[in-house]
């Protein structure tokens, strides 16, 4: 983790903690389109454009449960009660480039309701009345964070693949692959992995100041 925080900090001059990502995922043609793109086919019901943006984004509303520490069964049944929710919801939203913060929403409510829910069961019995309290408004912190996140996936699928590579086993892997490994498995001379490294970090850079990473 402390080693994709200095990551994101040579992209964007600062420090901070980030949140673990995905990255080596399969993924379906559709998730390269934008979400304008993603947005427009699904309504107009094509098959891999829904697939297409359930890939995109499924690691963005995993994340959100994780971080509410739910158990695996009902962090599933959060990311299934989000996709609903966006099935439904989808013909309504005006902007694509809002559906990011719009499932983290949608999550965040999931996962506080469900919260809410396992601390009613455990006083039930001495105040059976409680009053069901609004959800809060998300964190702006938090928004940031996990925005930066899936800015951070998608940047790393636009790299190239041996860019994409060297940085998974540089700032990824636990532990990190020494130089000769990445040289090894890479095709290059093991003095040459410092360069590269740096040069493969300045297009990540650009890719993330692209979509608005500050």
């Amino acid at each position: 983790m402390e080693r994709r925080a200095t990551l994101l900090a040579k992209c964007a001059g600062r420090r901070g903690p980030v949140i673990p990502v995905a990255i080596r995922e399969k993924k379906t043609p559709a998730v390269s389109w934008t979400d304008s793109r993603l947005v427009k086919e699904c309504l107009a019901g094509k098959e891999e454009a829904w697939s297409g943006l359930i890939d995109k984004y499924k690691a963005l509303i995993y994340s959100i449960p994780v971080r509410y520490g739910l158990p695996p069964d009902e962090a599933a049944d959060v990311f299934q009660a989000t996709c609903m929710e966006l099935l439904i919801g989808l013909p309504d939203l005006r902007e694509p480039r809002a559906l990011p913060k719009w499932l983290m929403q949608v999550a965040h409510h999931k996962c506080y309701h469900w919260k809410r829910q396992q601390q009613r069961v455990v006083s039930r019995d001495a105040e059976p009345n409680l009053p069901e309290p609004e959800a809060p408004a998300v964190a702006e912190n938090l928004v940031r964070q996990t925005q930066e996140e899936q800015m951070l996936r998608e940047a790393m699928a636009s790299l190239a693949p041996r860019c994409r590579r060297m940085i998974e086993m540089l700032f990824f892997e636990a532990p990190a692959r020494p130089y000769r490994q990445v040289a090894a498995e890479l095709g290059l001379a093991v003095g040459s992995i410092g360069f590269t490294r740096q040069k493969c970090i300045e297009r990540l850079r650009r890719l993330l100041e692209e979509m608005g990473f500050q």
